[in-house]
């Protein structure tokens, strides 16, 4: 991924959390991209069930959490 695709998605982001990049997808699922290693990403519904992703178990647990601390702000900037 090019270094103006990563900017992009940074812009375009609701919010970015410890260098993770949060949106929301059309489908209502939270996208969330690691803006340090762009080949690592997933997609979870607001209940945190994770839809899809190739993080491992350890970057997935961290990015669930960092989702369930800042959800509020998510959906707060998505209004």
């Amino acid at each position: 991924m090019s270094e103006k695709e990563l900017e992009k998605i940074a812009d375009n982001a609701k919010i970015i959390v410890n260098g993770y990049a949060f949106s929301i997808r059309e489908d209502g699922f939270i996208s969330i991209l690691n803006l340090e290693h762009p080949d690592c990403a997933i997609v979870i519904s607001h209940d945190f069930e994770i839809i899809e992703t190739n993080m491992d178990e350890i970057e997935q647990g961290i990015v669930i959490e960092l989702a369930k601390r800042n959800l509020q702000f998510l959906e707060e900037h998505n209004a």
